[in-house]
């Protein structure tokens, strides 16, 4: 595989990469030796560091998102490196298909735990995905009198819990709506799916055997937080969704409704592997959207490890304009596509009681409000005010560990 890609050799104490580092076209597998990385932005539970070693890779998510760099790359020996431009990422699934599916499945996991993370940390009371779960959401959707969403539900908590304490409970439910015991079964060798409006396609808290690319259509998926059904987003057509319940069989951690009658590709277990080293480019573009995600999920992490709430909504519009892919620089402008309270309720402000944040940021003579939306008239400045909110937060953390001692 080294005779297809470039190689690269650094020493001891070299930076491989740099965290914020932009343009970031590459990414790298270790043939020999250690290197540790490290973050800006360490949230509570994380590692500080991690070692890694020959067969390991860093570098994937910025390279395929086309996003700045989320963690700085030190070489602590002498490395011999595998480098991958990220539209080599194809040539990589035909030359060695079990690193592709490595890449692909640690990509799950990691954003699983971002996830997770994310969710412990904005909603206090966010419980674990678990099958036993299925009857609370079954039971909302039947107090929201959505009988079909709630059979559903039903059905599949008799399903996976067939032993369970709300067994009875269910069965009765489904007997009040006339339902089935049993949803109607999707035989798995059947690719093409085609769903109505307002179907479920899957129920957070199932298990999960399959990912989904959208032909046609539009898919809302929805999560239950603190009793209350919180919409994630509204996938388009090309969009996949489903994939970490495929690659590290753990059950759904939302739920999929149609919003319009659509068609799909539902990829199983079983050819999942095939279909990525008989399709590379189907495999790319899974690779690509998981890296975007790791990418906001990270940003989104060290968001919340900001504790001012101004620098918090610095750092939320500065990350959208990466998003973007906006070039960064002095007195670069940029017209964001939200108002005020937009923004407040993305950084999870309430927009009455904290429209003081808001003012405070507008007192700033590069950041205007035009007709209800936001525009920064210069992004390397917004980009210097985040630099420094999370160095603060860097060294009231080193404060604070150094009075634990």
């Amino acid at each position: 595989m080294s005779g297809v890609f470039q190689m690269a050799n650094y020493n001891g104490g070299s930076y491989v990469v740099i965290e914020g580092k932009r343009e970031a076209q590459n990414f790298f597998i270790i043939m020999k030796g250690k290197l540790r990385t490290q973050k800006e932005m360490q949230y509570a539970g994380e590692e500080a560091s991690q070692v890694l070693g020959p067969g390991d890779f860093f570098g994937v998510e910025s390279a395929m998102s086309g996003h700045s760099r989320i963690e700085t790359v030190v070489a602590l020996s002498e490395c011999s490196l595998i480098v991958v431009n990220h539209d080599q990422f194809g040539l990589l699934i035909q030359k060695n298909t079990p690193v592709a599916m490595k890449i692909i499945r640690s990509f799950s996991v990691k954003l699983r735990s971002f996830d997770n993370t994310i969710t412990r940390l904005s909603f206090r009371n966010a419980v674990e995905e678990d099958p036993q779960h299925l009857f609370e959401v079954a039971e909302f959707w039947f107090n929201q009198k959505r009988f079909n969403h709630a059979a559903y539900g039903f059905q599949k908590y008799l399903q996976w819990c067939p032993t369970g304490e709300k067994v009875s409970q269910a069965k009765m439910r489904l007997q009040s709506m006339n339902k089935p015991m049993v949803a109607p079964a999707v035989p798995e060798s059947n690719i093409n799916r085609t769903f109505k409006e307002d179907e479920m396609v899957f129920a957070e808290n199932e298990p999960g055997r399959e990912l989904y690319i959208i032909q046609s259509g539009r898919v809302k998926i929805t999560k239950m937080v603190n009793g209350q059904e919180v919409m994630l987003a509204v996938l388009q057509p090309g969009d996949i969704f489903g994939e970490m319940a495929l690659l590290d069989n753990k059950p759904r951690s939302a739920s999929a409704i149609i919003a319009e009658d659509a068609t799909m590709l539902a990829i199983n277990k079983t050819n999942f592997e095939g279909m990525v080293k008989a399709q590379p480019q189907l495999a790319t573009r899974l690779i690509t959207i998981l890296s975007e995600r790791i990418w906001m999920a990270y940003r989104q992490l060290s968001n919340l490890m900001i504790s001012d709430p101004l620098g918090r909504l610095f750092d939320t519009l500065l990350t959208l304009a990466e998003k973007n892919h906006v070039k960064i620089g002095p007195k670069a402008s940029h017209n964001f596509d939200i108002g005020g309270k937009d923004l407040l309720k993305m950084v999870g402000f309430d927009e009455k009681k904290d429209e003081r944040y808001l003012m405070d940021l507008l007192k700033n003579r590069w950041m205007r409000l035009d007709e209800g939306k936001l525009i920064c008239l210069d992004l390397q400045e917004l980009e210097k005010q985040v630099a420094f909110h999370k160095k603060k937060v860097s060294m009231d953390r080193k404060r604070e560990k150094a009075a634990a001692r």
